[in-house]
């Protein structure tokens, strides 16, 4: 039997603050609303030529990349979660759309594996994917998880729902 076949932990998280879910919406309307009135503002009907800045199939393209780029932006952020999975093998994690196939989080090398709570904006600058080389953060909601700290000084954070669980089923990789 495969190893990888086995899941010992698995958690699914969506970015759902209702916030930053508003702020895109928001961000939708006035954007199209905006690049709508100047679209129907603009029309022959209502100007002399030397009075529009864009003819009107330019205007027509601009809405409609604006419509096509705020909706694109909508769907990333409803789409995008993160599957965190611990396996006989190993930790994976899976955020999606930004990873197409799971990536394994290295547990050598480790000095040491806490559960932690975290300020999301204030430690890695917000949610989602986040940090550096030596700082690596996953976080797709919340302010806690499983921090695990590296002998080289660096250190990778999963955010997680469920911090408990997920360090339980590490260990018992681990041992």
């Amino acid at each position: 039997m495969d190893d990888g076949s086995i899941c010992l932990f698995r958690e699914v998280q969506y970015s759902r603050q209702w916030w930053l879910c508003a702020v895109i919406l928001g961000s939708t309307i006035v954007t199209i609303g905006v690049i709508g009135a100047a679209l129907f503002g603009l029309l022959p009907a209502h100007g002399t030529d030397a009075d529009r800045p864009l003819s009107d199939t330019a205007l027509m393209v601009t809405f409609a990349l604006a419509v096509v780029l705020e909706f694109g932006v909508c769907w990333l952020f409803f789409a995008s979660h993160m599957v965190t999975e611990v396996r006989p093998d190993g930790l994976y994690i899976r955020y999606f759309p930004f990873h197409r196939r799971f990536r394994q989080i290295r547990l050598d090398g480790r000095r040491g594996i806490a559960i932690v709570r975290y300020s999301p904006l204030g430690d890695y600058g917000g949610w989602g994917i986040r940090g550096s080389a030596k700082a690596r953060a996953y976080n797709p909601t919340g302010d806690r998880g499983v921090r695990i700290d590296y002998d080289d000084g660096s250190h990778v954070l999963i955010g997680s729902g469920k911090p408990e669980e997920l360090l339980s089923a590490i260990n018992m990789i681990l041992d």
